[in-house]
Formats: C-alpha cells, structure tokens, sequence
C-alpha cells in the first residue's frame, strides 16, 4: 500500500525472523527496570579549553541475564516504536538526578551537570514538564544542573508545542541542549522559534574531521553560528587527539567521546569527580 498501486512483495523468511526478534525485545523490555536489568552510566563532558570535567550523560544501559549486554541502538528503537520509552524515561531521569544530587563537589569549585535524553515519545507527553520538575523536587537537584537533550525531528514534529515546552523548562532554569545537530533538517528556523541554549554536533561529523574539510568546514561554521546566538556547543564523539586539538583550536566549549572517557558506572563516575 505504502508503495501505490500494482507493486508487490514477497514473503521474506529473514524479514518474518527480524519481526519475531523484535517482539521478543519488546516482550523482554516490559519490566525489565523493575527486574533490575537496567542501569545508568554517566560519559563525563569535558571543557574544551582546558579539559576540566564539567559533566555527564547519562545512557541507558541493558543487560539480560541469560543474553548479556544488548547493545542500545538495538533496543532504543524498540523501546520507542512500542511507547515503552515513556515509562523507561522517566525512571533514567530520576536515577540521573538523584545520582548528580549526590556529586561531590568539582575541584575548581560548583557542580558537575548531568545531560539526559528525552525522546519524541516523551516529548509528545503533556506530563514531561511535570515528571522534570517532580525529579528535580525529589532528588534535590539544582535545575540548572540538569541539561535535556532532545532531538530535532522531535523538535519538527510540533514545533509550537516544542516551543512552549522547553520555554516552561527553561523558564525554571533547566538547560536544553539540541542532539544530534546536522542530522536533520538543520533549520535555522527552528533556533529561531525553539530557543535552546546548546547544540550537540553529532559524531559522524566528527569522525571525519581530520580527513574531510566538508566536515571540518560545517563543524566549524556550526560552532561560529552557535556561538554568534549565544549557543554553546558540545562535539560527541572525539576518539582522537587531532579531533580534540581542531575543536580546541575553533573554541568549541566541550567535548565527550572515547579518546576522553568512556561512559563510567555511577560509582566510577564519583571517583572521577574525587
């Protein structure tokens, strides 16, 4: 039908094997917070001028008793097609602030922030704004400690929505930091109308950043725009010193990525900050 008319398909035995898959991974994800198979794991952000620790994301982790650790981009989009994302959400937003609240103090001084994801399903929810405000209440943590990524084609979905969501956040001193940039549609429109105050450069990007001078280019051009409207900007992603010394080098204001940390267990990430 999505195809139009006279166009056919035929059965597929690896498509029917896919379906069946991901209705065992749905299955599997229903409760599977409250079994205690999922956990949050913190990736420090750093400051790109002098490399000082200023924060983390956190990222949901899965892992099955009898399967292991199922990778994220296997379950995410599961989690999300099904709405099962909604109620997972909630629970890494309050792990992650409960987990921040209880941070030690940075060594220059202040407190570390925590980024969290927020899906579009999450998004579309009229209750967002009040699970946000609740968690900050119940764990203590400063709002403007807490840092919500969302995506741009969350953000294109309903932008008038989206806009006065993340103005009510804001308005009670949450950060919102734009995933994922360059990926999307990259509307200078919707920075006009959907304020943010950071931009995330996704990491494909990156990667190519000492090979291509499209990329270097756009990463560039990105950060001098970001910078112009008062936007800060994080690269995901940096695997690589040369990576690093170019962002330093164009003052972008932080970075996170393997060839910095890679995502550390609540415990680990206190001793970091220690």
């Amino acid at each position: 039908k999505f195809a139009g008319k006279n166009c056919y398909r035929f059965y597929s035995h690896e498509v029917a094997e896919d379906a069946m898959r991901r209705m065992r991974m749905e299955q599997n994800l229903r409760g599977a917070w409250e079994r205690g198979e999922m956990s949050v794991v913190y990736q420090p952000i750093y400051r790109t001028s002098d490399r000082a620790l200023m924060g983390a994301e956190a990222l949901l982790r899965w892992t099955r008793p009898t399967e292991g650790a199922i990778p994220p981009e296997l379950f995410i989009p599961v989690a999300e097609q099904s709405g099962l994302i909604e109620d997972i959400g909630v629970h890494v937003l309050q792990a992650a602030c409960a987990e921040a609240a209880s941070w030690p103090e940075l060594p220059g001084g202040g407190h570390a922030f925590v980024s969290v994801n927020v899906s579009g399903q999450q998004m579309r929810n009229v209750a967002l704004f009040t699970q946000v405000t609740d968690a900050l209440r119940h764990s203590g943590l400063a709002a403007e400690r807490l840092h919500l990524e969302v995506t741009e084609t969350a953000v294109i979905r309903d932008v008038t929505h989206a806009a006065d969501l993340l103005a009510r956040l804001r308005g009670v001193g949450v950060r919102v930091w734009l995933d994922d940039f360059g990926t999307g549609y990259s509307s200078l429109n919707h920075l006009r109308r959907v304020q943010v105050d950071g931009l995330k450069i996704d990491r494909s990007f990156i990667a190519d950043l000492l090979e291509d001078p499209g990329d270097l280019a756009l990463t560039s051009a990105t950060m001098a725009m970001a910078h112009s409207l008062g936007i800060v900007v994080v690269a995901e992603g940096v695997e690589q010193r040369g990576q690093y010394d170019l962002l330093r080098e164009r003052e972008g204001d932080f970075v996170q990525g393997y060839w910095l940390s890679h995502p550390l267990s609540a415990m680990e990430f206190a001793r970091l900050l220690d």
